[in-house]
């Protein structure tokens, strides 16, 4: 299994490359185009259970969809629901990463997808809830984000403060903890920042240049209010 991200940047699409018998699995509604060797299936990922818990509990899709090669070797192109980058991992068996709401585009059929809790402050003030998705199993994963993705790299003991709504993901070899981006409460939300998560590495932190939230706040601003 191969891929190659086609127009990097805003709008990019992703071209896997399967030999036969090879399958993908991908969100809901990615697949832009695929070979005529390519079917697509429906399937609950992690069983009823898996997919229920997924869906209620992290907001994520109830169903993926899997594009099988199966009558010989074929690519399919995949594409995000918004506009931003995508990021591939590799998955070694050991990395394992923890992963935002939405962020989730495909990933090797090795790849598992699971439910994590989150700690009662997490899940009250990261704004996230308390459930996120956590990927671990060994191949490629892809990830997108909203805007462009920043690789953050820590050693062991270096901290990091990034604002939650930009999470897009993080290795599970870091910690994290949630404060106030201020000393005070009222400056930490008359800032504009209210909540961040102070990482300690050793680990990856994978971090969006925009903040969807903010972004709807926006576009709302323009939408007609009717009485």
């Amino acid at each position: 299994m191969k891929s190659e991200i086609l127009y990097p940047g805003a709008f990019p699409m992703v071209r896997v490359e399967l030999a036969e018998g090879e399958h993908i699995k991908a969100e809901s509604g990615a697949m832009v185009a695929c070979s005529p060797t390519i079917d697509i299936e429906s399937k609950m990922e992690g069983g009823f259970l898996g997919a229920l818990s997924r869906k209620f509990l992290t907001g994520e899709k109830f169903f993926f969809q899997t594009l099988r090669a199966s009558r010989g070797a074929g690519e399919v192109l995949l594409a995000p629901t918004v506009p931003g980058e995508i990021v591939v991992l590799e998955l070694d068996g050991v990395s394992e990463y923890m992963v935002q709401k939405d962020g989730f585009l495909a990933g090797a059929d090795g790849v598992m997808i699971d439910s994590q809790m989150q700690s009662m402050s997490r899940g009250l003030l990261g704004g996230e809830g308390f459930f996120i998705l956590k990927m671990s199993g060994k191949g490629m994963l892809l990830l997108n984000s909203f805007g462009a993705v920043h690789k953050i790299e820590l050693k062991p003991g270096q901290e990091y403060i990034v604002d939650n709504s930009h999470l897009v993901a993080w290795s599970t070899t870091t910690s994290y903890n949630i404060e106030k981006a201020t000393s005070g409460w009222v400056a930490s939300f008359t800032s504009g920042e209210g909540f961040v998560c102070r990482f300690r590495g050793p680990g990856l932190v994978f971090i969006q240049s925009r903040n969807p939230g903010g972004f709807g706040a926006w576009v709302r601003q323009f939408i007609p209010v009717t009485e």
